[in-house]
């Protein structure tokens, strides 16, 4: 305890030294501010014996980050003020009497402080910097921002960020707060942690403390969790539950969250405390036949059957959630109590999902708290898959109870308050995903989050209300850094980061890690990386998913859901991945090398293993083609993706042994390649990582690579571009996309192939001058691609079918080119042409046209091919058909009657009450037609179908309108809001000449001003 001596002779000093005040947003010049470290000499850091323990943990962390910039280790002093040098004072309103003697005395201002939510204080009194807090976690919170300044990286030990070396640190400023933060809880779930962390962390820290589970983790490792967090300016954790139980694995786990003040909880399949692999190993559940009568008795260890089921083992149930609450009160821990309950390995209840039974089980857990509990804790209730039917049907919790909505799992919110309705006083939390293991596939290996994605769902659910509790699913945490920051910062203050400073957000992150030299070349990579990555899982990169004509979804994990022949897709994107690897590649050689293993960490490795992927699955499925189509050249490209996934191997055992001297060993060892392949690993290959008996397996090249025998002669074989077919072995003549001096879309080829080993020439003749084939022919060993096309200045108007004589090795096959050459009227030459029967537009290139107070905004990079558009604000109504605000594009059609316009949406669901999200659209001045999007596509998320998985691994929601053109010439195409939360990504008009591929075609050729 501090003495009077010292705390009068504290303030005796302090008005000695009679300075002004200051604050810090930054670092100042040296010589000016608060002389943190001058001349080799620290200041002393000043705690209470008495504050809170995170308090006087935390001094530990600033004295240990000061002398990793400097070199020079502040003192931490107890209670004793130095009587000679600057002091740096930590404490707690409160809980601190040196800092509650400053404000007694006038020379400490708290207004706004105190009494608040975690809210720090940050000011300079007399010479004295004093980091202070209305809380705990406000006081650290402030402590680690003075961190964050100084140059020491929240990331610096879970992506070895090395920090910012300077010889003085001087602190400017005037009072400065982080101020109040909007969400109360904020955090995250480690889950889905095997194999890679599963594997490292035991490893790295020491095998789990409860006998017969050496896989658990420790409470050493929990404290750099735990650290991470704080410094990420998160309170809330649910810890790892894949065979881990938080509170057996270490005595000193809950202990340890303790010390460091970092609130509990438990996953939404865990009530009362307890994760369930604590029922798990010490309960063998009742065999029961189809009558419900037990022929294998179970046990646990309340005397009950085994089974995880509150109608046929009550009881034992009850009595386990007892302890639970009891050790939560004999260890004296902050936590947030998760009620209801879900069935065993997160699925639904074996009980049946009656209203009642959920009622009874809400009713007993209060009773069960205020039983065991002398004081009121906060709890949560999460609606997490059909959870949710319990809220739809009426029930509603305890009037305390945080009710927490979730995403999809794929990063689509389901559900929103309804703001007809009274709130609920408890108010409303946020369980999101950056990581899920279950159908349509897990995804579990690198980042794929898209910020502004992200930005999107938080910025509806802050605006519906929901502002009590987040926690997102972060897998393994590492590997997630990026979208966790985000997560967490926006959670803090949505305010800051309005959707024109997402880009601003990831040039200060990468700043912040690598100085500020490259952050804005490494922003631009992390951008584009997400961009990308955004377009498709990479675990679903094996998996073409179709619609069929009867309505059921058909799964093909053996195919490219990009299109190998048309719109050059699959080269397109995989040739965008390369050239954001070459630029990754690069910024790395120019960082210093004290910077490298943290950008492979953060930056290169989750590029380059992407871009190896994109590599290797472009030569896989192009030499499943080329085998089919006999090419010699398919075995080259066979070697090729074996090499590729050689690369990737490689670049894994990189991680794991060639990064910070080998301490990630074991954690890059997530299977990501070999989905779907039920040969090897059985039935759940189709969504389950490649595994048996639980434990992941090494990836193999799935689909295998075909090899194909070249006979010694000369084949010759063509392709062309848009068909997956070869001649002369298919009927007809071969026939190229048409033609348009409006297209947009890669030039049209002729392959020319060899199916055997003896090279041969060929020639080529085009029927009129004015096509032109490049290069006109050669030397075939194993391909040649000859690229077509028209000189627009001869070829005659009109439709004009032109033969094009490809000869060699014996034999000739004639290919069609149909050229459609028009000759636009000038008032005509507004807005996107049609080419190729189709007119292909991105959603942000129209017009926006607002009603009644609601427009449509721009959401950057929202789209898979390009920016989203939205109606905003998010809680508008919704509208009558035709009523709301629309978009407008003007497009000329060369071609007249039916069409087909296809709107590309994001995958949300029915976030509103009604029965379905809509929109209208209508060409011209026909009456709008009304899509109701949910019922169009038939996806549930809650009974989480193949429609559901097929517009969340295809990150699209495809629909469909039938339309009547009447003549050629101008037209306006409109997008009408009905509801809101609608993203347009992209629109097509199908005239009849539209490919299939994933992405839709390149946007077509726009004319006339913007």
């Amino acid at each position: 305890m501090t003495s009077e001596v010292h705390r009068r002779a504290f303030l005796q000093l302090l008005a000695l030294a009679g300075a002004g005040t200051a604050v810090l947003p930054g670092t100042a010049e040296a010589g000016t501010g608060f002389p943190l470290v001058t001349r080799g000499k620290a200041a002393t850091i000043v705690v209470s014996a008495g504050d809170r323990p995170g308090v006087r943990r935390v001094v530990g962390d600033l004295a240990a980050d000061v002398e990793r910039v400097t070199g020079v280790r502040p003192a931490v002093s107890i209670d004793v003020v130095p009587a000679h040098g600057p002091v740096v004072l930590v404490g707690t309103l409160g809980h601190s009497p040196l800092v509650d003697d400053l404000v007694r005395a006038g020379r400490l201002d708290v207004t706004g402080v105190a009494g608040k939510w975690e809210t720090s204080l940050s000011q300079v009194v007399d010479g004295t910097l004093v980091l202070t807090g209305s809380d705990q976690r406000g006081v650290i919170y402030g402590v680690y921002e003075i961190s964050r300044r100084i140059g020491v990286s929240p990331w610096y030990w879970w992506a070895d960020v090395p920090p910012r070396r300077s010889a003085e640190l001087h602190l400017p400023g005037e009072r400065f707060s982080l101020g109040t933060p909007r969400v109360k809880y904020r955090g995250f779930f480690i889950n889905d942690e095997n194999p890679a962390l599963g594997t490292w962390a035991p490893a790295y820290f020491g095998p789990g403390k409860a006998p017969g589970y050496p896989g658990g983790f420790t409470h050493e490792f929990f404290a750099k969790v735990f650290e991470t967090l704080l410094r990420l300016r998160a309170n809330y954790l649910w810890p790892a539950v894949w065979g881990r139980a938080f509170a057996e694995d270490d005595p000193l786990n809950h202990a340890t969250a303790k010390e460091y003040g970092v609130v509990m909880g438990t996953s939404h399949e865990a009530p009362m405390m307890r994760g369930i692999e604590e029922w798990n190993r010490h309960a063998v559940a009742a065999v029961r036949d189809a009558a419900g009568n037990i022929v294998t008795p179970g046990h646990d260890p309340y005397g009950g059957t085994g089974e995880w089921s509150f109608r046929r083992n009550g009881e034992a149930i009850k009595a386990y959630w007892a302890d639970g609450i009891r050790r939560m009160a004999r260890e004296d821990f902050e936590g947030v109590v998760t009620l209801g309950m879900r069935g065993n390995g997160d699925v639904g209840l074996p009980d049946g999902d009656g209203i009642e039974l959920m009622r009874e089980i809400l009713a007993t857990e209060r009773e069960i708290l205020a039983r065991e509990l002398s004081t009121d804790v906060p709890q949560v209730w999460t609606l997490y898959k059909e959870v949710q039917r319990y809220w739809a049907q009426g029930l509603r919790p305890a009037d305390d109870v945080i009710v927490v909505f979730t995403d999809d799992n794929w990063g689509n919110i389901r559900k929103h308050p309804d703001l007809s309705l009274p709130p609920h006083p408890g108010g409303y939390g946020l369980y999101y995903h950056f990581d899920y293991v279950g159908g349509g596939r897990n995804y579990k290996w690198v980042d794929t989050t898209l910020i502004a994605n992200t930005w999107e769902q938080l910025n509806q659910a802050v605006s519906y209300g929901n502002d009590r509790l987040w926690v997102v699913n972060v897998g393994d945490m590492k590997g997630n850094e990026l979208p966790l920051q985000f997560f967490l910062d926006y959670a803090w203050d949505p305010s800051a980061l309005p959707v024109s400073r997402l880009s601003t957000w990831e040039r200060e992150f990468a700043s912040a890690n690598f100085g500020a030299a490259l952050a804005s070349d490494i922003a631009s990579v992390l951008h584009d990386y997400g961009r990308l990555q955004s377009r498709r899982k990479p675990e679903l990169l094996n998996r073409k998913i179709t619609l069929q004509a009867d309505g059921t979804i058909e799964y093909d994990d053996q195919a490219t859901p990009f299109s190998l022949v048309n719109y050059r897709e699959l080269d397109t994107v995989t040739d965008e991945w390369q050239a954001l690897a070459a630029r990754a590649s690069k910024i790395s050689a120019r960082l210093p090398a004290a910077c490298r293993d943290a950008y492979f960490e953060l930056v290169l490795y989750e590029v380059e293993a992407s871009a190896y992927l994109y590599a290797l699955r472009r030569a896989e499925f192009t030499n499943l083609l080329y085998a089919a189509q006999g090419r010699a050249s398919a075995n080259g490209l066979a070697a090729v993706a074996e090499a590729r996934f050689a690369d990737d191997l490689a670049l894994a055992a990189k991680y794991n042994t060639g990064v910070a001297g080998g301490k990630w060993n074991g954690f890059q060892t997530q299977p990501h390649i070999d989905y779907g392949d039920v040969a090897r690993y059985g039935p759940n290959a189709p969504w389950q990582q490649p595994e048996k008996d639980n434990v992941a397996l090494p990836d193999v090249l799935f689909p295998a690579v075909r090899r194909v025998p070249v006979p010694s002669g000369a084949e010759m074989g063509v392709a062309v571009d848009g068909s997956e077919q070869w001649w002369p072995a298919a009927p007809g003549r071969p026939v190229l996309p048409e033609f348009s001096p409006f297209q947009s879309t890669p030039a049209q080829y002729v392959d020319v192939f060899n199916r055997g080993r003896t090279p041969f020439r060929c020639t080529v003749t085009a029927g009129a001058p004015w096509v032109r084939v490049e290069p006109r022919g050669g030397r075939v060993d194993e391909e040649l691609r000859m690229t077509v096309r028209i000189d627009w200045a001869r070829a005659p108007k009109g439709t004009t079918t032109v033969p094009i004589t490809v000869s060699g090795a014996g034999r000739s096959v004639v290919v069609d080119a149909v050229v459609r050459s028009a000759d636009l009227p000038l008032s005509w030459r507004h807005g996107f042409v049609e080419a190729g029967g189709h007119v292909s537009m991105e959603a942000d290139h129209g017009d926006a046209i607002a009603a009644a107070g609601v427009s449509w905004r721009r959401i950057p990079d929202l789209g898979r091919t390009g920016a989203g558009m939205t109606p905003f604000p998010v809680t508008a109504a919704s509208r009558e058909v035709g009523a709301g605000p629309r978009l407008e594009y003007r497009m000329t059609l060369v071609t007249a009657g039916p069409v087909t316009v296809w709107a590309y949406l994001s995958p949300r669901g029915n976030v509103l009450q009604g029965a379905g999200l809509r929109y209208a659209v209508s060409v011209d001045d026909a009456v709008p037609q009304v899509v109701n999007i949910t019922k169009a596509t038939g996806a549930d998320d809650t009974t989480m179908n193949r429609q559901w998985e097929r517009t969340t691994s295809d990150n699209v929601n495809l629909t469909s309108t039938r339309h009547v053109v009447a003549a050629p010439g101008p037209h306006v195409l409109k997008i009408w809001m009905i509801d809101p939360a609608v993203v347009v990504q992209k629109l097509v008009v199908d005239t009849g000449g539209l490919r299939p591929s994933y992405l839709g075609p390149p946007e077509s050729k726009r004319l006339g001003k913007p």
